[in-house]
């Protein structure tokens, strides 16, 4: 704001409070309410308002417009991820019979268990191709005979190892593998 004579001023630095009277470059006389002047930079002069235009400037402004302009400016918040849900393995693969076929009609436990495998093999060969690091096969629980065969898969491998997977995520009827990208198949 620029600073005119007679204008109500206030000092930054010190106590003096008065009103232009002389403004010469920037050199500013000011006089106060007892008589005195006063000389001034003009950096070190603020322009003087009473205290009834300062609460007209808060209880009459447009809340709505400066909640609004507060939020503009507010980042949005980045959700956390949470430890745990960081490392979570990212490649799901369902061996359930019901996901891979359409029918099961005249098959035998024998194909059913060969298609499971087939699949099994198909995507970890895929994730090695792909650096995936981590595979969740969900086999479910059943006699076990799906998961012994998909130990026996998982253990031709020299860069997989594997696990049960998170029993509060997949229960006791899934196994985590793990590839290992610097050593050979």
């Amino acid at each position: 704001m620029k600073i005119k004579v007679g204008d109500k001023v206030e000092a930054i630095d010190d106590n003096v409070t008065g009103i232009v009277t002389q403004i010469s470059g920037n050199s500013i006389t000011v006089e106060d309410s007892d008589g005195f002047e006063f000389q001034f930079v003009a950096q070190e002069l603020i322009l003087s308002f009473s205290k009834d235009v300062i609460k007209r400037a808060i209880y009459d402004s447009d809340i709505e417009a400066v909640k609004k302009e507060k939020e503009s400016k507010r980042r949005k918040p980045v959700p956390k991820v949470k430890p745990k849900e960081r490392n979570a393995p990212k490649f799901e693969v369902d061996l359930h019979i019901h996901h891979l076929t359409d029918s099961t009609k005249y098959m035998t436990n024998f194909d059913i268990l060969n298609i499971q495998l087939d699949t099994a093999k198909r995507q970890l060969e895929f994730a090695i191709k792909k650096r995936i690091p981590k595979v969740v096969f969900i086999h479910g629980v059943g006699e076990g005979v799906l998961r012994q065969e998909l130990e026996t898969l998982f253990g031709r491998y020299n860069n997989v190892q594997f696990y049960d997977a998170d029993y509060k995520t997949y229960g006791l009827g899934a196994t985590e593998v793990r590839i290992f990208q610097n050593i050979a198949p």
